[in-house]
Parts: structure tokens; C-alpha cells; sequence
């Protein structure tokens, strides 16, 4: 199976041989966060799920800036960070439902006999562990909150 690093780098030539200025930008924003990634951890290829972080950690990013812009009334501004955000979202694992979450978090509950919210931090620890990429932590943390409240 291709690599996400290796989508990213395919799609990178391509949007150069096309010309697509605004999508090689986007690519290669991504680039440079992961290669910063790279850098701080002193490593010299990143993991694929260091990659999915660097990739959620701009599209998280990116949903903030259209917040912020649809706040200040900037549809133009709107217009270009939801491109940048389609262009993103195809790298990233298919999202866990809220159902699939809250089952995941259920079991993982009764595996390490989480009592109360005192068990939070091991019980999130332990999700965000088998979550990976694939659902929010802001999410998970709220349906965590809800299970052991």
C-alpha cells in the first residue's frame, strides 16, 4: 500500500506539472510542517502516523482560520481555506462516527476498570492510542467527559 507521504509526494509533481498554484502551496505548506516535525523529533523520514498528525494538526488549523474569517465577514478568504481543506482531507483515514467512538470508549472503560473522572487521563491516553487519526480528540475528550461523568 502507497504511503501517505508517498500520495503527497505524487500529488505534489502532479500539481507542479499542471501548473494548480494554489494546490502545490497547500502541498507544500504540509511538506514543510512535516519536514519541521522531522527536524524536532531529529529524525529522517517521519512515521505515517507522525504524518497524519502533521496533516490534523493543519486542517485543525485551517478550520480555525474559516471560523475566524466567516467571523469577519471574509468569503473570499472563506473560498480558500475550504480548498485547502478539501485538498487535505483526502490524505486523512476515513472519521469514526460518534456511535463508533463512544462503543471504543465504552470497552476501553471496562478493559482498564476506569471508576470515575479521576481515570480521564489513562482512559484518554488509551483512546486517542486506538484512535489514531480517525476521529477528533476534541470529540473523544467530551465523550470520555460523558461516559465516566
Amino acid at each position: 500500500m502507497i504511503s501517505v507521504e508517498e500520495r503527497i509526494n505524487n500529488d505534489l509533481k502532479e500539481a507542479m506539472k499542471n501548473k494548480d498554484a494554489p494546490k502545490l502551496s497547500v502541498l507544500r505548506t504540509l511538506k514543510a510542517a512535516a519536514k519541521n516535525l522531522a527536524i524536532e523529533k531529529k529524525v529522517e523520514k517521519l512515521e505515517e502516523g507522525d504524518y497524519l498528525k502533521v496533516i490534523g494538526k493543519q486542517i485543525k488549523q485551517i478550520k480555525e482560520s474559516i471560523e475566524a474569517f466567516e467571523k469577519g465577514k471574509r468569503a473570499d478568504l472563506v473560498e480558500k481555506e475550504k480548498y485547502d481543506l478539501e485538498v487535505l482531507s483526502v490524505y486523512i483515514p476515513e472519521q469514526l462516527s460518534e456511535d463508533e467512538i463512544k462503543n471504543l470508549v465504552k470497552n476501553i472503560i471496562i478493559k482498564i476498570e476506569a471508576k470515575g473522572k479521576s481515570d480521564f487521563g489513562k482512559v484518554m491516553r488509551e483512546a486517542m492510542k486506538e484512535i489514531g487519526g480517525k476521529a477528533d480528540g476534541k470529540l473523544v475528550n467530551k465523550i470520555i467527559s460523558n461516559e465516566l461523568g
